[in-house]
C-alpha cells in the first residue's frame, strides 16, 4: 500500500509541474547541473508538510527512496541551494502553484483575515533590521463549498479589510458567484464592483440605519452562514501546518503563506480525491 506522504508527493509533483515553463525538464540532469524548478517547488512543499528547517528536511528526505523516485531524483540538493531556491522562484510562479493546487472550485466563496505570528528572532536581529511588527495579517478567499484556498493575501500593516477584499476579488472574479464576507467588508463601493463582475455580494451592512436591517434581512442566511467555513479553514492550517511563519524578510514570508496554503490544497487533494 502507498503511503500517503508518498501519494501527497505524486500529487505535488503533477500540480509542480503544470506551472513551470518546462515541465519535461529532468529532475536532476545527468551528468550533474542545476536542478528543475518543478522538482524545487515539490521539495518545498514537502519541506512545508513536514514542518521541519531546510537542513533537516534534506536529511529526512535523504532516508526515503520511494519519495525520491516518485520525483526522479538520485541526489538531494544541499539545504543552502534549497533556500536559495524558495527565494528565486518568482511570486507569480508560487500564486500559480496556489491556483492549480485548487482543483476544485464552486465559484461560491467566503473572504475573511487572521493572523500568522512572525517566528520570533533574538532581540538584536530585531533592532537591526527594525523588525517592529511580529504578525503577519492573512487573508483567504476560500471555496466554501470544497474548502479549497483560491487566493491569498498577506500584510505586515494594518491595511483595512474593506481595502484587501476588492483586491483580492478583482483577481479571482472570472470564477466567483457569489462571495461571502463579515461587516469588516462593509463598502458600498465593493458591492458595486462585485455586481458589476457578477458576482453577488454576501457582506453584512453595518447598523446605520433602518434600512441597513432591511438588508441584512433580505440576505440568503445559509450562502452567508458559510463564509465560517473560512474560519475552518485558518484553524486547520494552524493546526497542522502551524502558525507562524518562518522567514526572515517580508517578501519570503508572503511566499510561505502562499506555500502553506498549496500545501493545505494539495494534502485535501489527495485524502478527499
Amino acid at each position: 500500500m502507498v503511503s500517503e506522504f508518498r501519494l501527497f508527493t505524486r500529487v505535488t509533483v503533477a500540480k509542480a509541474k503544470s506551472v513551470v515553463a518546462n515541465p519535461d525538464e529532468p529532475a536532476d540532469p545527468e551528468g550533474g547541473g542545476g536542478f528543475a524548478e518543478w522538482a524545487m517547488l515539490t521539495l518545498h512543499a514537502l519541506r512545508i508538510e513536514l514542518g521541519k528547517s531546510y537542513r533537516i528536511t534534506v536529511d529526512l528526505l535523504s532516508e526515503m527512496p520511494g519519495v525520491l523516485d516518485e520525483i526522479g531524483l538520485r541526489r538531494l540538493p544541499h539545504y543552502t541551494v534549497l533556500r536559495t531556491w524558495f527565494a528565486r522562484i518568482p511570486t507569480a510562479t508560487w500564486r500559480a502553484f496556489l491556483g492549480s493546487s485548487a482543483e476544485k472550485r464552486t465559484g461560491h466563496a467566503a473572504i475573511d483575515s487572521t493572523g500568522f505570528d512572525r517566528d520570533q528572532p533574538s532581540r538584536h536581529y530585531a533592532n537591526r533590521t527594525h523588525y517592529r511588527v511580529r504578525a503577519l495579517k492573512v487573508t483567504a478567499l476560500v471555496d466554501v463549498e470544497t474548502l479549497y484556498i483560491t487566493d491569498i493575501h498577506s500584510t505586515t500593516s494594518k491595511k483595512h479589510d474593506a481595502k484587501i477584499g476588492p483586491q483580492v476579488a478583482r483577481r479571482n472574479a472570472g470564477d466567483l458567484r457569489s462571495l461571502a464576507a463579515d461587516r469588516g467588508y462593509d463598502a458600498k463601493a465593493f458591492r458595486d464592483e462585485l455586481r458589476e463582475n457578477g458576482i453577488r455580494p454576501l457582506i453584512k451592512h453595518r447598523i446605520m440605519n433602518p434600512l441597513d436591517h432591511a438588508h441584512n434581512a433580505r440576505m440568503d442566511r445559509d450562502r452567508y452562514h458559510q463564509r465560517s467555513m473560512s474560519e475552518t479553514v485558518f484553524s486547520s492550517i494552524k493546526r497542522t501546518l502551524g502558525a507562524a511563519v518562518r522567514a526572515r524578510s517580508w517578501w519570503l514570508e508572503f511566499r510561505e503563506m502562499l506555500l502553506k496554503a498549496t500545501v493545505y490544497n494539495l494534502r485535501r487533494s489527495v485524502r478527499y480525491p
